[in-house]
């Protein structure tokens, strides 16, 4: 077994031994964190296999914006622990009939080729100017454009419906029309009234006001 072979196995009992710990440990956030180190190793993984788009869209994508977002949100809520641990052993029986079934689908697919473990350890050789990046943009675009535009208007219309059926309008909420904001004239908005000068209301004052007299 050459150094990279042991590298890889070593990357692989890391992200099994996260995964498992991402369902078993009790406490929400450090279920996060081992998720984290199981992306984190994926991406390791992609990079021996010379997918080196795969590996940093992964540590950017999910790391750095997703599981992060995560973790603020699991710190800031209250969660009760104890209801979460409520029910887990009733439904035991149900994660590991799935879990077994996913086991199998990976060995089957693993299992399927002749060569084995030991061709996803070491593809095939490039050449020097080749780009994966390049390849996968050049595959989406070409063979695969269609699935591409299909899952995009997807996902627009999940998040579309998304908003729809979270949005709650509250009529003692002050907002504005930017329609009415456009359609507004100066006349709507300035009025101009005539009043009488200030030393003409002063003098009028003055007269009224009664003149003090003394007598002898």
């Amino acid at each position: 077994m050459d150094f990279k072979t042991a590298i890889f196995y070593v990357f692989s009992a890391i992200l099994v031994f996260a995964a498992l710990r991402v369902i078993t440990a009790r406490n929400p956030v450090h279920s996060a964190l081992f998720l984290v180190l199981s992306f984190f190793t994926a991406a390791a993984l992609w990079l021996m296999l010379k997918a080196e788009f795969l590996a940093i869209t992964l540590v950017l994508v999910y790391v750095g914006a997703v599981m992060v977002l995560f973790l603020f949100v699991v710190m800031m809520l209250d969660i009760n622990f104890d209801k979460l641990r409520e029910g887990f052993f009733k439904y035991l029986w149900l994660a590991a009939i799935v879990g077994i079934v996913m086991l199998g689908e990976m060995v089957a697919v693993l299992g399927g080729d002749k060569a084995g473990l030991m061709n996803a350890v070491a593809p095939a050789e490039h050449a020097a100017g080749y780009s994966n990046t390049k390849e996968l943009g050049r595959l989406i675009y070409t063979d695969y454009v269609y699935p591409f535009e299909l899952a995009s208007v997807i996902l627009l219309v999940a998040i579309v419906a998304a908003i729809a059926l979270t949005l709650r309008r509250r009529k003692d909420t002050k907002y504005q029309n930017p329609a009415m904001q456009v359609r507004v004239k100066r006349e709507d908005r300035v009025r101009i009234v005539s009043m009488p000068a200030e030393k003409k209301a002063e003098a009028v004052v003055a007269s009224q006001e009664p003149v003090a007299t003394t007598t002898s």
